[in-house]
């Protein structure tokens, strides 16, 4: 059986008026010739040695392929499920969704209804009968992502439709299957008037609609064409959805005939009825290859020598084409295989692949009140899984080149990693359409929070600050030195420390981490991470070792004493490094230890963690210490060496050293600033 097409012609005094609908014939190709009149029907044999040809025709015809994935028109109805009803109408509608598009791939159209009671869905899909079945399922994927914009997952919105011009989507809480008419329904006109003759132009228009929606019910439904007088045409198409038949169809096109002649004389015109869709324009868009158009039969011979020079010319480029990109998606392939094949091995066997759809219902569909924050790689959300555990689910950022190298650091390093001042990995999800990681969920924000401008949080106590100061040194200690696998983190500073309920500080965010060769000294990379609290060797030559985990942990001390952030890359201010260096000097470090801690702090143990903040920011690699000889600093009281300067930036400048540095300040992926002399400015360095 072959959907193939029949053309009719009407002649009236002055005009032609060309229809043509889709039927079945089998076994038999018909076509009709308006010149004499006659009807030629071919057996199929006939066109199977060119048929190749006739293929390669069509893939430089781009005319004859057109989804039409274009919207007309996107209502929304103003009801709402409740709240105690709006997680079961959600699961309902997704449920329906999901039904509708393999239905539609088959047959063009599809009803379905899901649920009972308040929180029933009805869903009702259609492409145009003129579409092919590649372009049907271009026009209903994009309909479909689209009618989302009615917020059903957000507000619970009970109904909406969605006309694209080349396919339908309905939703909505009633059986609206075989409806003709509503008080929804939408006249939509172009902007432009016909430059024309525009009283011709306004006759041709309405002679088309009335006869498409004459025509249309006695051909199932669906009937194109065009008029032409004295050189002006007008092209058509109308279709009743597949439910609404008979004198439903009539009753609906007759009301689009009455609609649409408010819009002559604009050059497009369409009415979308909840039963029907009628639409005329200047320009043809449907799709009927056989549709005679006025002077298509001159120069017939030539399109035809046009055609297979250009067919022959089109298999050349294809083949070479294919070839090319066969080639480059080979070694596409073979490099993500060797990067991220066995990670999606390792993830899809293991217990830590959890479904995206799970995460998604556990994050309210990444609803913006579950979320918790905002960073460089992606947005952060709190969760709660079925069995009731409350995670943090992290939605990567597609936009950014290291989303891959992000996901593949934060599960192939930190999944085997058991620490209690590490941030737990629980699972992730690769088989949505973005990828998620899930952690454990952190109550008590992170060191940013508390140390904000805007105080998002209570602040510290003495005690917390000591305990936090110790827990981040005995998490990077086991890191650099306790792991199975040797890691640098790279991006140590407030807010990547969160804190739990009894304010025990887990680093978190390991998407910059680095493995770290048992035979290497040091590693190059290329630099990336926050300014502030990057290891000047590690800024100037890329030159990466656990002691630019230790710098940064120096800084961090040295903000979680004083209270104050690090404002070394904020124009015309003074480095806290370089505050702090100068108490040292003048032997009144106690001078700057936070002052809303109003005096409930050992002075002694302050100063004694800003000596060692400023032994860990040491401009020299060399002189730092491990982490493990820091953790042993905060717990004894050995006496700690004297620390050297640290580096400092140039007050008028943003860049470390001197002018001619080959290196310069470019905002990243990771930049927030809260516009104020505390705040940290996060960047990427790039070179000039």
């Amino acid at each position: 059986m072959l959907s193939l097409s029949h053309s009719l012609t009407f002649s009236p005094t002055d005009s032609v008026f060309v229809l043509a609908l889709f039927s079945r014939i089998p076994n038999t190709y018909f076509f009709h010739h308006p010149s004499n009149n006659r009807h030629h029907f071919f057996p199929p044999s006939m066109f199977r040695a060119p048929f190749v040809l006739l293929f390669l025709v069509c893939l430089v015809c781009p005319a004859l392929s057109d989804p039409r994935a274009t919207e007309a028109a996107l209502v929304c109805t103003n009801k709402t499920a409740s709240m105690s009803e709006r997680q079961t109408f959600v699961a309902n509608f997704l449920a329906a969704l999901d039904t509708i598009s393999p239905l539609i791939s088959r047959q063009r159209y599809a009803a379905v209804t899901n649920g009972t009671g308040n929180a029933v869905v009805y869903a009702f899909g259609e492409c145009m009968k003129d579409l092919s079945k590649s372009d049907c399922d271009v026009c209903f994927a994009q309909c479909k992502t689209q009618i989302l914009r009615c917020l059903p997952f957000q507000k619970g919105t009970r109904g909406g439709r969605n006309f694209y011009d080349g396919c339908y989507l309905r939703y909505d809480d009633h059986n609206f299957f075989n409806q003709s008419l509503s008080d929804q329904d939408k006249t939509v006109c172009s902007k432009n008037d016909f430059g024309g003759n525009q009283t011709i132009y306004k006759a041709n228009t309405l002679e088309l609609v009335r006869n498409l929606s004459v025509e249309a019910p006695r051909n199932d439904g669906f009937f194109v064409g065009f008029v032409n007088r004295t050189n002006v045409t007008v092209y058509g198409l109308a279709q009743c959805w597949e439910f609404v038949n008979g004198s439903a169809c009539e009753q609906c096109l007759a009301d689009a005939v009455t609609e649409i002649s408010s819009c002559v004389p604009k050059e497009e015109g369409r009415v979308l009825n909840a039963g029907c869709y009628l639409r005329y324009s200047t320009q043809k868009f449907y799709n009927n290859s056989t549709t005679n158009q006025p002077g298509r039969n001159q120069g017939r011979r030539v399109a035809i020598i046009a055609a297979t020079l250009s067919a022959a010319l089109a298999f050349l480029l294809i083949v070479a084409t294919v070839a090319f990109f066969s080639r480059k998606n080979v070694l596409k392939k073979r490099r993500e295989r060797r990067q991220f094949g066995a990670l999606l091995d390792t993830v899809n066997k293991s217990k830590l692949n959890m479904p995206y759809e799970t995460l998604e219902r556990a994050t309210n569909y990444f609803n913006d009140s579950n979320k918790l924050g905002q960073g460089g790689s992606g947005s952060v959300y709190k969760g709660i899984l079925p069995d009731g555990t409350t995670v943090a689910v992290k939605r990567l950022s597609f936009n950014t080149a290291q989303w891959v190298d992000h996901f593949f650091n934060e599960v192939n390093l930190i999944s085997g990693i058991h620490h209690k001042n590490l941030v737990k990995l629980l699972g992730c999800s690769i088989t949505g359409p973005e990828s998620l990681l899930v952690y454990e969920y952190v109550p008590n924000q992170s060191l940013h929070d508390h140390f904000s401008v805007k105080r998002n949080a209570q602040p510290l106590t003495w005690e917390a600050r000591s305990k936090i100061i110790l827990g981040i040194a005995e998490g990077l200690s086991y890191l650099h030195e306790e792991a199975q696998l040797r890691i640098i983190h790279r991006d140590i500073k407030l807010s990547n420390v969160l804190l739990d309920v009894d304010f025990t500080p887990k680093i978190a965010d390991f998407g910059l981490a680095r493995l770290f060769p048992e035979n290497k000294t040091h590693i190059s990379t290329a630099i990336a991470g926050t300014l502030g609290y990057m290891a000047p060797e590690y800024v100037v030559r890329g030159k990466l070792t656990e002691k630019a985990d230790v710098y940064s942990f120096g800084v961090l001390i040295i903000e979680i004493v004083t209270g104050k952030r690090n404002s070394s890359f904020v124009l015309n201010s003074s480095s806290i490094l370089q505050m702090v260096w100068s108490l040292y000097r003048s032997d009144k470090l106690c001078d700057i230890v936070d002052p809303t801690l109003e005096g409930n702090y050992q002075a002694e143990e302050a100063c004694r963690l800003l000596k060692i903040g400023l032994l860990c920011a040491q401009a020299s690699a060399e002189l730092r210490p491990s982490m493990s000889a820091v953790v042993k600093m905060i717990t004894s009281n050995d006496e700690i060496p004297q620390p050297t300067q640290p580096p400092f930036l140039v007050s008028t400048s943003e860049e470390f050293g001197t002018p001619t540095t080959p290196y310069k300040l470019e905002p990243g992926s990771h930049s927030q600033s809260s516009g104020n002399s505390n705040s940290m400015t996060d960047s990427l360095l790039q070179p000039r």
